[in-house]
């Protein structure tokens, strides 16, 4: 199942579930000039199978990218892979959380 959360409304989810599976389906580059903390990189391009491995089931996982284009195309590609999980897509993206005023992690 797919839903949708806005970027601003992330910050309880996070308090509530400090360990929430986050990923940043952005290249790499893009990833370490700044990402939202706790996400995980996992190119878009990378998605396959595999990447379910140590995710238990029943644990949601959270998709964003920069403002929205790439964490749509992933969600329903991770849907097409694994049906039975639930992916929630940040609406917003790391451009949302800047402006809502986030701290980003940047990597050096």
């Amino acid at each position: 199942m797919i839903r949708e959360l806005a970027i601003t409304d992330f910050p309880s989810i996070q308090e509530k579930t400090p360990h929430a599976q986050v990923w940043d389906v952005r290249d790499a580059k893009s990833f370490a000039e700044g990402h939202i903390a706790g996400a995980v990189n996992k190119p878009i391009e990378l998605l396959d199978a595999s990447v379910f491995a140590n995710i238990p089931l029943g644990e949601p996982v959270y998709v964003l990218c920069g403002g929205g284009t790439k964490a749509g195309r992933a969600v329903a590609l991770l849907e097409s892979l694994d049906p039975t999980r639930e992916y929630i897509e940040l609406k917003g993206g790391t451009r949302g959380a800047r402006i809502a005023g986030f701290p980003l992690v940047v990597e050096a």
